[in-house]
């Protein structure tokens, strides 16, 4: 019944620094904008296929009851040349580490403190094995 993960809804709280954030350093495509009276309020990005970053300005400061969101992650090809390319345009990516489902992570934070995991998933994938993750044990 479920096909995909269509997407992602975020709040940012400085919406142009974060259409820059995403456009401009990460190098994603804009699918379209809203507006409400003539202003725009937000914005999809492309994030592969069918798949889509849902944003929108959040003008209340985040908050247990209203968060912006716990993360999302990007699978990427190759995660150390995404890392480097990131790193040179000033954003911070933590360390590369193997995850406990055996894909490799790192992790960067957009401008209104959204965690975003980079992912790039190896052939022992649990995404592909099925493998089940015991996090007790796991690297996470």
């Amino acid at each position: 019944m479920i096909k995909r993960l269509a997407h992602v809804c975020i709040g940012a709280t400085d919406l142009a620094e974060t259409e820059r954030f995403y456009l401009d350093l990460l190098g994603m495509e804009k699918a379209f904008d809203f507006f409400r009276a003539g202003q725009q309020i937000g914005f999809y990005l492309k994030a592969g296929d069918s798949t889509f970053i849902e944003v929108f300005v959040e003008n209340a400061e985040p908050r247990i009851e209203r968060p912006l969101i716990k993360h999302f992650c990007l699978e990427v090809g190759d995660l150390d040349v995404v890392g480097d390319a990131l790193r040179s345009k000033g954003i911070k990516v933590s360390a590369k580490k193997l995850g406990g489902d055996g894909a490799w992570q790192a992790w960067i934070t957009d401008p209104s403190g959204v965690r975003i995991e980079l992912m790039q998933y190896s052939e022992d994938s649990s995404q592909f094995s099925g493998r089940p993750v015991d996090l007790n044990s796991s690297c996470r």
